[in-house]
């Protein structure tokens, strides 16, 4: 699906963007997506139609991945799994991270990072999942990868005790919860995301051109100076209980830069401030505004009416957007008209998506028909330098890796 843009959009574009080098959009027939290669940052939006997951090879082969959703939801609202429902989402995207990782040598998660505790970032459960073979927990989404692959550090935004704002209810939750004490029990690693730092994650070998900022987390966000953190919420015995933060606003949020090239990820943080009423819910403008602007965004929480808001947008300014969508309602118009405004911000831009949903295709068509892509595991590969990079989009109906369509760009 290629981006019909209007003549005197692309003219306005390309004037008010001249260092921003667009190349050639095409379809690519029956070509495989190449092995990563040291010295490349490639980072893997993977399409299960069942939740988020991103994997990042970072240029020396270090691993994380970002979220492992599997959801339960009935076709009605979500997208089919992808490739087939023979597996759960969590197997697959596992086995798409052993796929991957082949080529840096090491058959291992140096980092799991779960933005939130949402089924659709880490897993549902029901009395049909499975049992673990390693502890008392049930397998769906993270457990599903923990038992294909070790994980070196789990990262969330609440460990050990979760218990700010308020601790996460539900089976998803406290099979989660059993999963951490698990790994606690045998000597693992689980720690909570560290806001404002630039060392946490951090590769195994040492770089000046590459790093990785936690931006957000459990709602305090990077001042922009050093490692220091501001806490966005108000004392919670100021605030009714129907007003706490709930789980979304609480999302980690990351800036991941290689040379000219940057990236940023907010898991489900939103703007939405009840028109006003709670400002300090905009937990994700805050963070855009000390993360922007930058080269390639996720549209967070999956494109939905609360997450970008028009300063967001203005504030980040990429020229790729992705959606990790799954759900009929990702992406709300709204948003999609914030992403394609060039009032907000000039230039060209593109826009994919995991899996958008037929129903919500035919209901905003005048929008997502200009996305490039609406179904498929969209691919960043930054070259070395951070002065290229090429957006990939490949099947995820099956295990092959066929390119479907290639975008390249110059900083």
């Amino acid at each position: 699906m290629h981006h019909q843009l209007h003549r005197r959009q692309f003219v306005l574009g390309m004037l008010a963007a001249p260092l921003a080098i667009r190349g050639a959009l095409a379809a690519v027939a029956d070509a495989r997506l190449s092995p990563w290669t040291p010295g490349c940052l490639d980072i893997h939006h993977i399409a299960t139609g069942r939740g988020s997951a991103t994997l990042v090879i970072m240029p020396d082969g270090t691993s994380m991945l970002i979220d492992a959703g599997a959801t339960n939801n009935k076709l009605d609202v979500s997208a089919a799994p992808k490739p087939n429902a023979q597996r759960r989402p969590g197997e697959w995207i596992g086995r798409y991270a052993q796929r991957h990782l082949r080529a840096t040598g090491r058959q291992q998660l140096d980092y799991v990072l779960l933005t939130h505790i949402h089924p659709d970032h880490l897993g549902d459960v029901d009395d049909a999942s499975p049992r673990s073979a390693q502890g008392d927990y049930r397998l769906s989404g993270v457990t599903d990868v923990a038992e294909l692959l070790p994980i070196g550090r789990l990262i969330d935004r609440g460990a050990p005790d979760y218990s700010y704002p308020a601790k996460p209810k539900g089976t998803y939750a406290e099979n989660y919860f059993a999963f951490v004490k698990s790994r606690l029990q045998r000597g693992l690693v689980v720690e909570p995301a560290r806001p404002g730092s630039s060392s946490q994650l951090a590769m195994r070998s040492i770089s000046d051109s590459f790093g990785i900022r936690v931006v957000a987390a459990n709602g305090e966000v990077w001042t922009g100076s050093g490692e220091q953190a501001r806490s966005m919420f108000p004392p919670l015995a100021s605030l009714v209980r129907a007003d706490y933060p709930n789980e979304n606003v609480c999302s980690i949020a990351l800036k991941v830069s290689l040379g000219k090239f940057s990236y940023f990820t907010g898991g489900d943080l939103t703007s939405y401030t009840f028109d006003g009423e709670l400002p300090w819910l905009d937990v994700l403008g805050a963070a855009a505004r000390v993360a922007g602007p930058v080269t390639v965004a996720t549209a967070d929480h999956h494109g939905m009416f609360d997450g970008l808001s028009a300063d967001v947008v203005r504030a980040l300014r990429p020229q790729v957007w992705v959606i990790p969508s799954w759900h009929i309602s990702h992406p709300d118009m709204l948003q999609m008209e914030r992403m394609l405004s060039q009032r907000l911000y000039p230039g060209l831009r593109e826009i994919y998506a995991t899996s958008v949903m037929t129903e919500n295709h035919l209901a905003n068509k005048r929008l997502t028909s200009q996305m490039h892509s609406r179904d498929g595991h969209v691919v960043v590969r930054v070259q070395p330098d951070g002065a290229a990079y090429t957006i990939y989009v490949t099947d995820n109906g099956d295990e092959n890796d066929t390119i479907k369509l290639e975008s390249r760009h110059t900083l």
